[in-house]
């Protein structure tokens, strides 16, 4: 048989033992506390991240909105200012081509009155020869 020394003694290492796990336990707890609060910062940073994120793409779907609505306006005005071109276009065609007629009648004209004057002018410079040799002979001047 056992004697109570025997026992004593196994019912301490038994003790140590579970102290021991007792203490493992407890840094096991501890360290899957300080698990979680890691694990739960992560989290609120992905969450953060996340948010941020959603944010960033409302703003790109707002202002992506905004320039299709502001595209379509430009359509709109440019359709309407093509209209405006065209109408002014037909309008004003009929006075360009009479100026366009009017301009070229005038080149015409200035070129007579040039011609003109030239030729005038080679008749003065004829006739002056002719017209100084006449007053010398109707001046008595040798």
């Amino acid at each position: 048989m056992t004697s109570n020394d025997d026992i004593l003694r196994a019912l301490g290492r038994v003790e140590g033992r579970l102290t021991g796990i007792e203490e493992n336990v407890a840094l096991l707890r501890q360290e899957m506390g300080d698990e979680k609060v890691s694990a739960h910062d992560a989290r609120a940073v992905i969450h953060k991240r996340l948010d941020e994120q959603a944010r960033q793409i409302a703003h790109l779907d707002t202002g992506v909105a905004i320039s299709g609505g502001a595209d379509e306006q430009i359509r709109a005005e440019i359709r309407t200012l093509k209209g405006t071109v065209e109408k002014n276009q037909e309008t004003v065609g009929p006075a360009l081509e009479e100026w366009k007629r009017m301009k070229s009648i005038g080149y015409g004209i200035s070129g007579l009155i040039a011609f003109a004057g030239l030729t005038t002018g080679g008749v003065i410079a004829y006739a002056s020869d002719e017209a100084v040799a006449a007053l010398r002979h109707w001046l008595k001047i040798s």
